[in-house]
């Protein structure tokens, strides 16, 4: 590995690498004065390469395959540079900071290069080669993490299906209140279908956000009352004290704790079994004794969840509401 090369892993952790292709005839030609590395405390602009991609049009036989197929392509919103990985093209963020060494982030938006103001270009370009399957790994696994948060997300309307507890519930707009609990109420009972309907007390003529506020409201009220009793179960068995909780409402983070007993759990949480609340919960709870991730730690966390390495793998690929 190059010294100067640290990739960071994101925290949700599964892309076929795809398949090898020639890229001879892609490659671009090569240039017969070799430039100069650029001195140290300079920044070389350079533009956009662009990279020759295949014909369009129909197969034909013993065409070759890059000019039979299209290249896979990333491309983050931001991108100032691109590179072709093992037959994909990637167009990427690049930008030189005040570090030491060659930085990749892969998120949402794509891949992101930072560099230290000295490294030249080629070592960086030899650097996304020399990662080119992790990358390519995580921009697939992050773009079928999208496509499935997508397709998860709730049109707010009678009969619009959620997740709950690992369960699916269906909403029943219930303007007559027929129920008396305060904003919504869930039958006891599934319907013909095997569904549990959540009614809520509003009309047929709500809007999508007067019915996604009341629903959410209602998953934050089961979501306080759940987390306070496995926090009561779980603090004795650890030994330690929980003396306050806190709703999150954090992107990617599911929980914190404070060395003064302050618990903050993400209430959307709620959306999966109890058996991943419940790692969670013991996860914060374990921290009260040991506040880093040591091996004490993950030693701690299994002495009440000992299949918390499932667990935890769970939370790295939701497939729940945005919200």
């Amino acid at each position: 590995m190059h010294p100067l090369l640290r990739f960071t892993l994101d925290l949700f952790e599964p892309f076929e690498a795809p398949a090898p292709v020639d890229l001879a005839q892609a490659a671009p030609k090569k240039v017969a004065k070799k430039r100069s590395p650029p001195r140290i405390g300079m920044t070389p602009v350079t533009p956009v390469t662009t990279l020759p991609t295949p014909p369009a049009g129909p197969f034909e036989p013993g065409q070759p395959l890059p000019q039979a197929i299209a290249p896979v392509s990333y491309s983050h919103p931001q991108a100032t540079r691109e590179v072709r990985l093992d037959g994909a093209v990637v167009r990427y963020a690049f930008a030189r900071g005040k570090r030491r060494t060659i930085g990749f982030v892969v998120g949402p938006d794509g891949l992101a290069v930072r560099a230290p103001r000295w490294t030249p270009l080629y070592e960086v370009d030899a650097a996304l080669q020399e990662k080119a399957a992790w990358i390519l790994r995580k921009l697939h696994e992050t773009r079928e993490r999208v496509t499935r948060q997508e397709h998860a997300q709730v049109e707010w309307a009678q009969g619009a299906e959620f997740p709950f507890l690992g369960d699916t519930v269906r909403i029943a707009l219930d303007a007559a209140h027929g129920f008396s609990a305060k904003g919504a109420a869930l039958d006891e009972l599934p319907d013909a279908d095997g569904v549990r309907q959540l009614r809520v007390a509003l009309p047929q003529t709500a809007s999508p956000t007067q019915i996604r506020d009341a629903v959410q409201a209602w998953l934050m009220r089961q979501a306080k009352a759940l987390f306070v009793q496995r926090l009561d179960h779980f603090a004795p068995l650890l030994h330690v004290q929980w003396k306050k909780l806190s709703l999150s409402n954090a992107g990617t983070r599911w929980g914190s704790a404070k060395s003064d007993g302050s618990i903050r759990l993400n209430w959307r949480l709620i959306h999966f079994r109890q058996e991943v609340v419940d790692y969670v919960v013991a996860h914060e709870l374990s921290h009260l004794r040991v506040m880093d991730h040591s091996p004490r730690f993950w030693d701690t966390v299994r002495t009440v969840v000992p299949d918390y390495a499932e667990l935890r793998h769970s939370l790295k690929d939701p497939a729940i509401p945005k919200w």
